[in-house]
């Protein structure tokens, strides 16, 4: 996402380049931490390492020769970044403007397409709260790059294809189940792969047969994709999140021995073992494609995948919003794509982020330590019902209804969101719904006393309001 965003932030880019001889475009802009160090901040470390000094020592020299200008108003350094303070007239004329104008975003990435992989679940499982932080990362994502005038694929590559349904088909034909939904699917795995001697080579051994396209595990796994998907459907919809593109993993399998083929051709593909890899610079280990019992892997199928949204999108860029845990995977798939000869290989990102604990006694000993994404949503839901009741017990009980599910949902989307990306996190729930600082509720709270304002201000137009007059009584 471009980092400079609105001519403020572009501002403090170009003031520190000045002094630095690094291109604006480069610098990456942000908030403080708190409001008296300043408004923005940009960091000097890049500059202090290709300039071999420190970056406290970089930011005190750029700081020092700072002058102010229409946007900016003062330079302060801050340990390894320099705060700037923005000049209040001008940036309230610009917010008026941009306001009245429809939006304060400007369309940067008009001409551009953007590829989103996110959420993503494996079927025949339960959608878990640790699901949660990719979901909410990838929507906010989508969000952005649309407010930036960008057109943006969501893509759900489900996780339905490979050993781990070749033991659930497995574990149904051996068992069961009176009832086929999710909880049973999962019931089924877990005893699967608790009872069964040598579960994997099972498993590996029911995808085959999947991949032979033998009827009755063809017909048992539609099953169990359609029943997966209804469940996670319906959390989404709780989100709000919609997908253009919910071609799954299983879309592309049969792309593999295409692939295999052109890896060989190109003298890329190597036996190891007795199953198919190719090595890559830099790697301790190779990627592996095929495995010795000649079943296709991940590996392949986002080979093919990648491909496909390429031909299909022509992305300006192709995001894989997917945890950390990750991270050498797509870092041996972009090589790959690479060795292959795809120049549009570039264009392709791990957005990583990290994992989410339930954390603290209270929250844990309500939450336990295995947590459905939905049960989260019905406990802050009661959070917040609770806290209604006690400040408006007026309020009739179906609007009390309607802004507890708002509330408790926003809080848990808010507390995903508003950590550092690349942290694991520790779910607070208490913090989370919380009325006090960095909070869902309180950003919701503010949002409404923004809008009570403008309602009271009538037929005001934002352009009637005298902000030089604002900046000078504040």
């Amino acid at each position: 996402m471009p980092s400079l965003f609105t001519p403020l932030h572009a501002a403090a880019a170009e003031a520190v380049a000045l002094h630095a001889n690094v291109p604006a475009s480069e610098l990456k802009v942000d908030s403080t931490p708190r409001p008296e160090l300043g408004d923005l901040a940009v960091g000097c470390f890049a500059i202090a390492k290709a300039t071999q000094q420190s970056p406290a020592a970089v930011a005190q020299a750029i700081a020092a020769a700072f002058q102010p200008n229409e946007w900016l108003a003062s330079a302060t350094p801050a340990g390894p970044f320099v705060n700037f303070r923005v000049n209040r007239a001008a940036a309230f004329r610009w917010i008026a403007n941009a306001a009245t104008g429809g939006t304060i975003v400007p369309r940067v990435g008009a001409d551009e397409t953007i590829c989103i992989d996110f959420g993503s679940p494996n079927i025949a499982k339960h959608l878990a709260y640790h699901h949660i932080r990719g979901t909410t990362i990838g929507h906010a994502l989508m969000h952005t790059w649309r407010a930036l005038g960008s057109r943006v694929v969501g893509i759900n590559f489900l996780g339905d294809w490979g050993t781990t349904y070749g033991m659930v088909i497995a574990a149904y034909e051996k068992w069961g189940a009176p009832e086929l939904t999710i909880d049973a699917l999962n019931a089924l795995y877990v005893r699967f792969r608790a009872e069964v001697p040598e579960p994997e080579a099972v498993g590996r051994a029911c995808l085959a047969r999947l991949e032979r396209g033998e009827p009755e595990a063809t017909a048992l796994w539609q099953r169990f994709r359609d029943v997966s998907w209804a469940e996670y459907q319906s959390i989404y919809e709780i989100l709000g999140i919609r997908y253009d593109d919910l071609n799954g993993e299983s879309h592309f399998w049969r792309d593999a021995e295409r692939i295999v083929g052109e890896l060989r051709a190109q003298g890329l593909l190597v036996e190891s073992e007795g199953a198919q890899v190719v090595e890559l610079p830099n790697e301790k280990t190779p990627i592996l494609l095929i495995t010795k019992d000649g079943t296709t892997l991940y590996a392949t199928r986002d080979i093919a995948a990648a491909e496909y949204r390429e031909r299909t999108y022509h992305p300006t860029r192709s995001l894989y919003v997917v945890d950390r845990g990750q991270a050498t995977h797509f870092r041996q798939l972009f090589k790959l794509l690479v060795k292959m000869g795809y120049e549009w290989a570039s264009r392709c990102l791990h957005v990583p982020y990290g994992l989410v604990r339930v954390g603290g006694k209270k929250t844990g000993t309500r939450l336990g330590n295995v947590v459905l994404m939905r049960d989260v949503f019905a406990i802050a839901e009661d959070e917040v019902r609770a806290k209604i009741a006690e400040v408006n017990p007026q309020l009739p009980a179906d609007v009390i209804a309607k802004v507890a599910r708002d509330v408790g949902i926003g809080a848990v989307v808010f507390a995903n969101l508003a950590t550092q990306r690349e942290k694991d996190i520790d779910f607070d729930l208490d913090k989370a719904v919380s009325l006090d600082g960095d909070s869902g509720p309180y950003l919701q709270y503010s949002h409404a006393r923004c809008a009570s304002i403008l309602r009271k201000a009538g037929s005001r137009s934002t352009a009637a309001i005298d902000f030089g007059k604002l900046v000078t009584d504040a």
